[in-house]
């Protein structure tokens, strides 16, 4: 049974002081979003969100995500009235505190029902658009509703991602706008002109406008957006910040802030709770709940008795991963973006939830799957996804679509320069533990002609001071296949693969055990003692080091070669033991070689007077690159020389 339009204020009611008191006690958070959203959450959740809190994995469950994640209290709020994920009142009473599960942003890892970590505005709608994308892929017929506030469309990635989804038709999304004109500094016109109404119609979106506040006009709106197919929805939703707040209300003062204890008294009062107690919920508001979760229990496992089966089969073991892999001349010289499309195409047949794209640089990074088909408008077949150039946006939907199952592996592609726009969602993958693949093209300043706009410099150094990433740099066509069983079978947090544009040659030393542990020893001649040579290389600059270190042992010299595909998987997937192995501590002669600043790489050295350096700690320059290779210093007889200065 529906709760009535009083319930359903008893319910708001508490709500708003519910999100009051957790947020006073703490000390910290944001009521007036929360307070302000409470009517538009309740009746989703209670009329219209097919969710089972006694099931919150169930897979043929709407997803709800909260991109404003600065809402959180009434999140936690909803969760713990509904039963979802067995949020306790004491546990309320711990919002924002040391290892609370109510976090200050809902975290994924923290609470199931949480679908996507959320907190940079912006990113939970693009995530929202790939939860919808991978319900299509999995052929769940499901709705994906999305909360958003004024900040989350002033972030350009919202265009990005909402102009996709409108061009791809992806129907079975509904955009939830709280629109209650206030930001931080003060009302939205301080710096926003937008018709947003215009903006999504141009889109391609089907545009709904409601009275935030009046239950049966959301309620309208939400049914009429249910029914909506071949587009998305957004529905506009006017609010007012801090709904119940007698002086704070629709001021910028609610935003970010405690209510305080003389306003939250004053709330209560006005609401019609007693101002003197704290954390109260109403028998009968319980009563209501407990009455949607069981009729949504129900439902799910009515839901489940259908047969539904996901259309996606699981990805094949390592073994046959391995097995799969090309084989690749070691007399022709390829570029590892080359060698990395004829891997995936290799490897998806047997990886059927590998799904993803470019931000329109397919045929320049390769990652096209052949013969796969593509996604396109009210199409969701196809394992191709044209992105368009949207490098943000792009990278957070693969998060969202990585999201929904399991057996889904999305991946972006990009030119490795422009990470920098990829960064935000590489990041949230990290925290969430969500095994997105990013792979970027054209890894250094071997771009060439195309300039120092284009040549990636410090990029390097920068994914690798992310917690939680794992970046690999494939010395060549052989160490790039073994890093894509890597990457297939790394499931706790994202991927990044960095590929050459221009040709390097296939070596002879690499091995699947060695790549698998991030770093081994690719090359040895000579005495190995205190006076041996260890070079360090990572990507196209090994096959330098290797032949560098060939003339030494020539003559006469003590040479090892380290080759490290993955830098995080060698200093935190290995033994110390191993790790002594490929850098035995009492060679302190080194010499680290790398097209990338040195900023990181001083960890790989012993002694500052017997380290040597190859890098590049300048932008790059606009020229072929075998020229910039011979002004910058990446030849062999630079390597060479610089080693033999430590002979």
């Amino acid at each position: 049974m529906k709760p009535t339009n009083d319930q359903l204020d008893l319910a708001s009611r508490t709500v708003r002081c519910l999100c009051a008191d957790m947020i006073d006690k703490a000390n910290s958070g944001h009521p007036g979003a929360a307070m302000g959203m409470a009517d538009l959450a309740l009746v989703l959740w209670l009329e219209f969100l097919n969710v089972d809190p006694k099931d919150p994995l169930w897979a043929g469950r709407d997803r709800l995500v909260f991109s404003g994640g600065h809402a959180s209290a009434l999140v936690y709020a909803l969760f713990h009235l509904s039963g979802m994920g067995g949020l306790t009142m004491d546990e309320l009473k711990t919002f924002r505190q040391w290892g609370s599960r109510c976090a200050g942003h809902p975290e994924r890892s923290l609470l199931p029902g949480v679908e996507v970590t959320t907190g940079p505005l912006g990113q939970g709608i693009a995530m929202g658009v790939g939860l919808a994308l991978a319900a299509k892929k999995s052929k769940i017929a499901n709705k994906t509703w999305v909360f958003c506030g004024d900040g989350d469309l002033e972030e350009g990635i919202s265009h990005e991602a909402c102009s996709w989804a409108g061009a791809m038709k992806l129907d079975d999304l509904v955009l939830v706008y709280d629109s209650n004109r206030i930001t931080i500094e003060g009302p939205t016109a301080l710096a926003l002109a937008d018709d947003v109404k215009k903006r999504f119609a141009s889109y391609g979106w089907k545009v709904l406008e409601a009275d935030g506040h009046d239950y049966d006009a959301i309620r309208s709106a939400y049914r009429r957006a249910a029914k909506v197919k071949g587009q998305p929805v957004i529905v506009v939703a006017n609010t007012v910040i801090g709904r119940g707040a007698p002086t704070k209300q629709d001021t910028a003062d609610c935003h970010g802030a405690p209510l305080g204890a003389e306003e939250t008294a004053a709330l209560k009062r006005a609401l019609g709770f007693d101002p003197e107690r704290s954390f109260v919920v109403p028998d009968e508001v319980y009563k209501i709940f407990k009455s949607r979760t069981d009729s949504l229990h129900r439902f799910a496992l009515k839901w489940k008795k259908t047969g539904w089966k996901r259309p996606i089969g699981d990805m094949a073991d390592r073994a046959a991963l391995v097995a799969a892999l090309p084989k690749f001349d070691p007399a022709k010289p390829v570029a590892t973006r080359a060698a990395c499309g004829v891997v995936m195409n290799a490897l998806a047949p047997l990886v059927p939830g590998l799904v993803g794209g470019s931000a329109d640089l397919g045929p320049s990074n390769k990652t096209v799957l052949k013969g796969f088909g593509d996604v396109g408008p009210g199409a969701f077949d196809g394992r191709n996804v044209h992105f368009g150039v949207r490098e943000l946006g792009m990278s957070a939907i693969v998060n969202g679509f990585t999201a929904f199952d399991p057996a889904l592996r999305g991946y972006a592609a990009t030119f490795f320069v422009f990470s920098d726009y990829c960064r935000p969602a590489i990041r949230l993958a990290a925290l969430m533990e969500v095994p997105s693949i990013y792979v970027f093209s054209h890894d250094s300043y071997c771009v060439g002609e195309d300039g120092p706009t284009h040549e990636p410099v410090e990029h390097l150094a920068a994914l690798r001071a992310m917690p939680n990433v794992m970046t690999w740099r494939p010395a060549d066509a052989n160490e790039t296949a073994f890093a894509w069983v890597e990457i297939l079978q790394h499931t706790t947090g994202p991927s990044c693969l960095l590929t050459t544009r221009q040709n390097v040659p296939v070596l002879d030393g690499v091995t699947a055990e060695g790549v698998a542990k991030g770093g081994y020893d690719i090359y040895i001649a000579g005495p190995q003692n205190a006076d041996t040579i260890l070079f360090l290389a990572t990507g196209s600059e090994v096959a330098l080091a290797v032949e560098a270190a060939k003339r030494l042992a020539a003559e006469g010299v003590g040479v090892r070669v380290a080759s490290f595909p993955c830098v995080e998987r060698f200093h935190r997937g290995t033994t110390p033991e191993y790790r002594c192995e490929v850098l035995p501590q009492e060679m302190h002669k080194r010499v680290i070689v790398e097209a990338g600043t040195r900023f990181g790489l001083d960890r790989f050295r012993i002694d500052f007077r017997t380290t040597a350096y190859v890098t590049i700690d300048r932008y790059g320059a606009s020229a072929p690159y075998k020229e910039l290779s011979e002004r910058f210093g990446f030849t062999v007889d630079n390597v060479y020389k610089v080693a033999k200065e430590l002979v």
